[in-house]
């Protein structure tokens, strides 16, 4: 085993990605499992889902899908519940599903802001207390979520998914600061917008498409790729030390 090896490897472990159908989900999902983890792919899309584990088998990885919609916290809770009895221990969760809205705050209706919360927050939620039970009476684990540049900047028309993400800031440093002491780290990736399905329809609007550009000082959006380096440091031993933090992928968006 080489150095990186022993400090970046995965091998015998067993990640979850919600959202890992597409986008940066998908990115995660293949790059844990090209450190050696076996990979349970969790999203809506069956055929899309079907793709990312065909791309990690075809590259001698480990793979299976899970289907469910995050909006329904009984469906959360049962995708976990599913996961645990046939993959028990998990050692990874990776909370990457999520959805963006964008609209004036007086326009916002209660069924979209709660449909929203329900997704991005709820379930993060359920997800990190389900498995991070287990993780916790090993006395070892990794939870990473994914919040947002959004989560610490006041981005007009975008009022539920910036809320949405700063509860998951406040819930990763919550729950970072109460789990390290059992072995379980929690952190979060906060990325910018990257080139995901998710942003693709807004990237086509050229006011948005221009702001964004500019906002961004690295002058572009991150691919999916990009934020493989920081999620595979938060899933492994390499961050043992690191609890409750938000590290930021954003091509310097937050710096200025």
């Amino acid at each position: 085993m080489t150095y990186l090896d022993d400090l970046f490897g995965l091998a015998g472990q067993t990640a979850v990605i919600t959202g890992a159908t597409s986008g940066l989900g998908a990115a995660s999902a293949i790059g844990l499992a090209g450190a050696g983890a076996t990979v349970i792919v969790s999203g809506r899309d069956r055929e899309r889902g079907e793709r990312v584990v065909d791309e990690i088998t075809a590259a001698g990885g480990s793979a299976e899908l899970e289907l469910a919609d995050l909006a329904d916290a009984g469906a959360t809770i049962a995708l976990a519940e599913r996961i645990l009895e046939r993959h028990e221990p998990v050692d990874i969760l990776v909370n990457a599903a999520g959805v963006f809205m964008r609209g004036d705050a007086v326009e916002v209706t209660l069924e979209d802001w709660e449909g929203l919360m329900r997704t991005n927050v709820t379930s993060t939620f359920l997800l990190c207390q389900r498995f991070g039970q287990g993780m916790i009476a090993r006395g070892r684990g990794k939870i990473i979520n994914f919040s947002s540049t959004d989560g610490f900047l006041g981005v007009p028309e975008q009022v539920a998914y910036n809320v949405s993400k700063g509860a998951i800031v406040q819930l990763t440093r919550t729950l970072g600061a109460e789990w390290i002491r059992h072995g379980v780290n929690v952190n979060a990736v906060a990325p910018c917008d990257f080139a995901t399905p998710m942003i693709a329809p807004f990237m086509d609007q050229p006011e948005y498409r221009d702001w964004i550009m500019e906002a961004i000082p690295a002058g572009r959006v991150g691919q999916p790729r990009e934020i493989v380096g920081a999620v595979l440091l938060l899933a492994s031993g390499a961050s043992d030390m690191m609890a409750g933090h938000n590290l930021l992928v954003d091509g310097g968006r937050t710096v200025i």
